[in-house]
This record gives C-alpha cells, structure tokens and sequence, in this order.
C-alpha cells in the first residue's frame, strides 16, 4: 500500500513529539544502564534534536514546539492524536495550523531536563544548567498560556495567534506523567479525568462527552487508547494520586479479560461500563499493536514505583501499590546496570504490600520506600 501511495508511510516524517521523546528515551536508558556510552555515541544527533526543538519545529512564533503540515499527501495533525478532526475547539470548529499541543510541550520539559542530566555527569555543567534554566522558564510560560481559568483545565493546544483549544481532552493528562504541570493545578486534572465525562470505568476516553465533537466510537474524539492511559496513569502516580493510577489499571485489566488472548487492542469505543457489559471493539483497530502491548509493563513498572538509579548500583522501590484483588506479584529479571533481580510483592493480612528480593546478582542495592501519603494507604518496609 505504500507503495502505491494508498498510505502516507512512503515515507512519511510529520511527527512533532518523535525528537522529545527521542530525548526522554535516551534519558531513561542511561538511568536503568549505568551507562553514558550511547548518550556519547549519539551525541550528535542528540544536539541536532535540540536545536530542532529550540526553532520551534514548525515555528507558530510563540516560543512552544508546533507544527503545521507542509505536504500534501501527509497529514494535518503531527502529534499522536493525527486524525484530521483530533484537535477542535469548544464550538466544535477544527483548530487553526499552526498548533502548538500541550502534551508536546511537556515531552521537551522533562527530555531538557533528562540530557541536563546526562550533559551534568558528563562533566558539561554549562549545557546542563543551559538546559535546566530553558526547562524552567518553558514551565512558568505553559502553566500561564495553557491553563484555562474558567474550566480549571489546560487547554489541549494553542492555535494561530496563541489562540487555546478549550476542550476537555485526556492530552493534559500525559503532561502530568511530564512533570511540567504546576503541583497547585494537578488535583484539578485528575479530577477531571477521572470524572464520569471522561472514565468509562475501562479507561479514559480521549475526549470528554460533554464537548461537540465527542464521539465514542471517534477515532480520537472519545475512545479509549490503552497507551494513553498508562502514560496518563503513570501522571498520577508522580503526582501522588495513587488510588486513582490504580483504577486506571484495573479497568484497563478488566477490558483486557474481554479480547481475544487478554490482549490489548490500539484502541476501543468510549462507551461507559454502564452502557455495555463488554468493551465496544473499534472495528479497524490494530490489534496486536505496539502502544498497546507495552502499556501494561510501564503502568506495572509505575505502580510498583521501580525507580532505577543505575549509576549509583540501586534500585528504589517507591510507595508499591496494586489493585486490592492482587495478593502476590512477581516481577523476575529486572535489569538495573549490569544486575538482575526478581522481586516479590505480597499483601498481607492487613492488606500492607510488602517487597522482596527473591533473588540478585550484579550487587544492585534494592530500597523501598514507604507510602508517604494517606491517599495511598500504608507499607511495610521488609526488603531482602
């Protein structure tokens, strides 16, 4: 189909989030390895990246990363919601090119603050504190452009003219998982998609069904996409909204137990548990697919608060948390540096979650910490 041009992958380059999170992804990878080398190796391409970010992408003049499609046979929208009707307004009107989204803009605040890291331990403390001073300012500048005082939401992008697309999307939910949004304003996003508007009880939807353009069985106007929902469910895990990260995760395991393999299709209808007894399958929906096969060992990955400092040979376990139904989780073969470990995680009576090392090598030092917060219920420290 490519070949014949039926398709826009022939090849096809409208991705505005690709470099970010091409960015994060080296951050991350030097975390669980210990490693500079590939930082070092693809240096290069690394500082090609920020200078695309730094110009704008396609510039919309307002300091954010945009995009606007140049080629005919491409597409008009450049973030992962691409359908052509993804990005609208509250009246329902398409957004004005060129679009600056609000996910995006988190990509680069946290992938910034990742290379400063690598720049820091590298010995490069000028680039790093460059980075760090550009993250900090992109912080301040989005929480004001973006945040729409009269729904106590941000904005799922901004158009021609700094102009925002005022509907409630799950997009801001993903900028959560990025650390960009103001700690003040984060119980204000998760109450909203967490709502009934926006929670079908399988997942979040993409976009409210209060707005005009929602649509459960819309591509991107109201379904539900199990990618998105561990990104956005790994956002409230940072922000301290454990009980709601694991309601996520639940629905996302019931609506698994309803497709073929337990397996996880790219997408599925926006319709609430209360609708239909089963999950409303999207008739064209890839399934197997990518996203959605590795969105349940990252949200598991994130529940279980395994936070890997490799260059310092440990391995922190955050406040652990999982649905009440699990007694007992074992996570075999976790890799941090040259380790490997299999962990155990157990409820006890009192439904305490517990961790153990089950077994290790590599002298990777293993440390849980507890549940800080009341939100989040209580643990018990007992690592071997």
């Amino acid at each position: 189909m490519a070949n014949l041009n039926e398709v826009p992958q022939t090849p096809y380059y409208g991705s505005v989030d690709s470099t970010p999170l091409f960015l994060i992804l080296i951050g991350e990878h030097a975390k669980w390895t210990g490693d500079l080398q590939l930082f070092n190796d693809m240096r290069g391409h690394i500082e090609r990246a920020l200078a695309w970010i730094d110009s704008g992408g396609d510039d919309a003049g307002n300091g954010y990363l945009s995009y606007r499609a140049r080629s005919s046979s491409g597409l008009g929208n450049q973030g992962w919601k691409d359908s052509g009707d993804a990005i609208m307004n509250a009246d329902g009107t398409l957004a004005v090119a060129p679009i600056s989204l609000v996910e995006v803009q988190g990509y680069v605040y946290r992938a910034k603050l990742a290379i400063a890291d690598l720049y820091a331990r590298s010995g490069e403390d000028d680039s790093a504190n460059r980075l760090r001073r550009q993250a900090a300012k992109l912080r301040a500048r989005f929480n004001r452009d973006f945040w729409i005082a009269s729904k106590n939401y941000y904005a799922i992008a901004l158009q021609r003219g700094g102009r925002p697309a005022a509907v409630i999307s799950s997009n801001p939910g993903q900028a959560l998982w990025t650390g960009i949004i103001d700690h003040s304003k984060a119980g204000s996003v998760v109450h909203h998609l967490t709502a009934p508007d926006m929670f079908t009880g399988w997942g979040l939807r993409t976009l409210s069904e209060k707005e005009r353009r929602f649509n459960p069985i819309g591509y991107h106007l109201g379904t539900v996409w199990p990618h998105d929902n561990s990104i956005i469910a790994a956002g409230f895990r940072r922000c301290g909204f454990d009980r709601e990260a694991v309601m996520v995760f639940e629905g996302l395991m019931r609506a698994a137990g309803d497709f073929e393999h337990f397996r996880l299709p790219e997408l599925f209808g926006g319709f609430s548990d209360q609708q239909f007894h089963l999950p409303v399958r999207y008739p064209v929906a890839c399934h197997p697919q990518a996203w959605a096969s590795g969105s349940v060992p990252f949200l598991l990955t994130e529940l279980l608060g395994l936070a890997p400092d490799a260059f310092h040979g440990r391995l922190r376990v955050v406040r652990p948390v999982l649905p009440q139904t699990v007694r007992q989780l074992d996570f075999r073969r976790v890799r941090v540096g040259l380790g490997s470990m299999d962990l155990r995680f157990a409820r006890a009576k009192n439904d305490d979650l517990s961790a153990e090392v089950l077994d290790q090598s590599g002298g990777i030092c293993v440390e849980l910490e507890p549940k800080s917060n009341q939100r989040a219920g209580r643990s018990r420290q007992s690592v071997g």
